[in-house]
């Protein structure tokens, strides 16, 4: 009997090794330690499997080797049955199995959507009614029926996401891999894919392995796994993995937000026990200010921030519109009408869900995207008799008039520094020195050779990579948080009085995130006047930014202090947002009759939980 049939056999028994690692060994060319080191490990059939670790601990290796997209040097993998040793399995191995990549612009192949869901099938031989109804399901199930005939490039990022999802399903593998398919999403599309995935593995019994940085998406799995320079090192319950703290400290990940919580009212004296879920933890503290006969708990109120004070390098923004392929049938309008002022010397935030103008608002901050008047060929519409001229959009930064044709727009982008959403498609050069130097050489030709290898090392140093390792070495050789760091670099080397970040943490380990943030803290209180972030991350923005926007469908929704912004959850979250962490458990605090009144930053929290209690009224 063929290896192939006792597959098929195989496949029908409850036990089913749907996927098999042993003693599995894996390193990259030159690479002096392997990226998966004696890996062993079995995944049954239908089992959701979540994989968590550090930025280059093996995860995305791992993922590529269960594909066949890598070669293992030592061990055995098997996949449904199929040695992987053997090359004639391969393409069958490949028709069990399919991947979602981070980005899903590097998965996008065709023009309609149709035909991007159809290529997988395609390639597989699969005849042409039978890919007709692939697409028909495939589509269905991630809920991107109506967007059939739309073209993938006019997509919200999580609709693409979908989109990639939906052209791995309609190959109809036994095994669905993400790797970190939903770090660049808005909370809604992480939700949406999410959904996908979990409704696949409860109604189609599909295997899952989900490799994310998300503790909340990993808490959804039957089974966690976490990796660490190569090797496993913890695999079991999520709740048991995430509850042994100090060994995820050990292996370079944080503990859940919410364990630091818990363990925070511990210190104080509430006690809590260990818990994963914000109810829970409401619930909780709730049950101990009733042991204690404790009522109307209400923390003192925070008062209302001050609007920021006046500087040589604030922004104002007035009446900014913007459409993208304007006299065009894809007309679509990004910015309507936005009104914005940002302080000199502040450490903003920008959020918004997927589509909501975000991007396109700050490209017009360096002028990447100019005003029309701005433009040289710009000329102003002749006026009949009587007739009022149109309100054009004005935008200063600093003593920068971006609405002057004449504005050194040279200069202003040596001012206002801008790194995007993915540092790769930044990076360009052939090694890491000549990226750095590219924006110093051109904004500052009178620099002698010696002026720019110090200050190229300089800024390498200040975002954490030693100039002596990585100056020579190639860019796309570097793992994506040293991708990110460069980036960085090559952004800061100019010494730019404000600096522009898009997710600057974004598919980042939590430690490397937390990296992220301490660097841009120190850039700021060194020399660098104003930062401004974008993110989907509500805890971030609550933790770091003195004042935020929220951008809705073109338009600035509010601004305030983040304590002010959290506030208004419930409005927040029907814009398709998300909310801190914390700000979900004063939420369910409310049922209880428990008002928390905090910054929504972990140790505010805390410390208002604590003078509730404190101020709290005992029964008689």
């Amino acid at each position: 009997m063929s290896q192939q049939s006792t597959a098929e056999n195989t496949q029908n028994q409850e036990d089913f090794t749907a996927l098999s690692f042993k003693n599995v060994k894996f390193w990259y060319p030159e690479a002096e330690t392997p990226a998966v080191n004696n890996v062993s490990f079995d995944v049954r059939k239908g089992e959701f499997v979540s994989i968590i670790g550090h930025n280059g601990s093996g995860k995305s290796t791992l993922a590529r080797l269960i594909c066949g997209l890598l070669e293992a040097d030592e061990g055995s993998i098997t996949v449904w049955g199929l040695d992987l040793a053997d090359q004639k399995n391969i393409f069958e191995v490949r028709s069990h199995t399919g991947i979602v990549f981070q980005n899903p612009d590097n998965q996008m192949v065709a023009s309609i959507v149709e035909d991007d869901v159809a290529f997988g099938p395609e390639n597989l031989g699969v005849e042409r009614e039978e890919i007709g109804r692939r697409i028909d399901w495939a589509l269905e199930a991630v809920g991107m029926s109506e967007y059939r005939h739309s073209t993938p490039t006019r997509l919200s990022g999580g609709q693409k996401q979908r989109i990639a999802v939906a052209g791995v399903l309609a190959i109809r593998p036994d095994i669905l891999i993400l790797d970190e398919s939903t770090a660049m999403l808005d909370p809604r599309g992480r939700r949406e894919v999410i959904d996908v995935v979990r409704r696949l593995n409860k109604e189609e019994g599909m295997t899952i392995l989900l490799i994310t940085h998300f503790m909340e998406e990993a808490l959804l799995a039957e089974r966690t796994i976490v990796m660490n320079r190569g090797e496993i090192v913890m695999q079991g319950a999520p709740e048991e993995i995430f509850e042994n703290g100090e060994a995820l400290l050990t292996y370079n990940l944080c503990l859940p937000e919410i364990t630091n919580i818990a363990n925070m009212l511990k210190e104080s004296g509430i006690d809590t026990p260990p818990c994963l879920q914000p109810e829970q933890l409401a619930a909780d503290i709730a049950a101990c200010a009733e042991e204690r006969g404790l009522k109307d708990l209400r923390s003192p109120r925070l008062a209302r921030s001050d609007e920021p004070k006046r500087g040589p390098w604030d922004i104002d923004i007035k009446g900014l519109t913007y459409t993208y392929s304007a006299k065009s049938p894809f007309a679509s309008k990004a910015l309507k009408g936005v009104n914005l002022h940002i302080g000199d010397g502040e450490f903003f935030g920008i959020i918004g869900h997927t589509g909501s103008g975000k991007s396109t608002l700050i490209q017009h901050l360096n002028a990447l995207i100019k005003l029309p008047q701005a433009n040289k060929k710009y000329k102003p519409k002749k006026l009949k008799k009587g007739e009022i001229p149109p309100d054009m959009p004005q935008l200063t930064v600093g003593d920068y008039n971006l609405a002057d044709k004449k504005c050194n727009f040279l200069s202003l982008r040596a001012d206002v520094g801008m790194v995007f959403q993915y540092p790769e498609y930044q990076l360009f050069a052939e090694t890491v020195f000549d990226d750095v130097a590219f924006g110093l050489k051109n904004f500052f030709k009178d620099l002698s050779a010696d002026e720019v290898k110090e200050r190229v090392y300089a800024a390498l140093s200040a975002v954490g990579l030693d100039p002596a390792e990585v100056a020579e070495k190639s860019p796309f050789d570097l793992s994506g948080g040293q991708k990110r760091r460069v980036a960085i670099a090559g952004v800061i080397v100019t010494r730019p009085k404000i600096l522009v970040l898009d997710e600057p943490a974004a598919g980042l380990d939590p430690l490397g995130k937390k990296e992220i943030m301490e660097l841009l803290h120190k850039l700021h209180a060194e020399w660098c006047r104003t930062v401004i972030i974008v993110s989907h991350d509500m805890d971030e923005i609550a933790a770091n930014c003195t004042r935020a926007c929220v951008v809705s469908d073109g338009r600035i929704f509010d601004c305030a202090a983040p304590h002010e912004l959290f506030a208004r959850a419930d409005e927040l979250v029907s814009l398709g947002l998300d909310v801190p962490l914390t700000a979900k458990i004063c939420r369910a605090l409310k049922g209880y009759g428990i008002d928390i009144d905090c910054d929504y930053t972990s140790q505010g929290f805390a410390k208002a939980v604590v003078q509730a209690f404190e101020g709290g009224e005992a029964d008689a």
